[in-house]
């Protein structure tokens, strides 16, 4: 699975996600778009998969016409995040194209 980072994303995330080919928005050069054209960049650009910690994506954009899932995360804190990995590794194995699931904290 293609997967890119959001800005606000811990890049040690990509430690949950062997086998899956990670990205992030700053090394992509899209460090400065707003969550729209990010995510018409990523969808553009091949990926399966958008992981952000912004809790407000959800009500600022319509999803329902991109087959980009999204995958937000309770936190942003890297040393809790590193806690979890598991968690986080089976919520993308399980995801689906075009799905939004929003992670609580374990």
């Amino acid at each position: 699975m293609k997967v890119l980072l959001d800005v606000c994303t811990p890049v040690q995330v990509r430690n949950a996600l062997p086998g899956h080919d990670v990205q992030t928005a700053v090394k992509m050069g899209w460090g400065e778009l707003e969550n729209g054209d990010l995510l018409g960049a990523a969808e553009s650009a091949g990926f399966d998969l958008l992981i952000i910690c912004d809790k407000n994506l959800r009500h600022q954009q319509n999803l329902s016409k991109t087959r980009l899932a999204v995958l937000e995360l309770w936190t942003n804190h890297r040393p809790t995040l590193e806690k979890h990995w598991r968690y986080i590794q089976e919520a993308v194995n399980a995801i689906g194209p075009g799905e939004y699931r929003a992670l609580q904290a374990p």
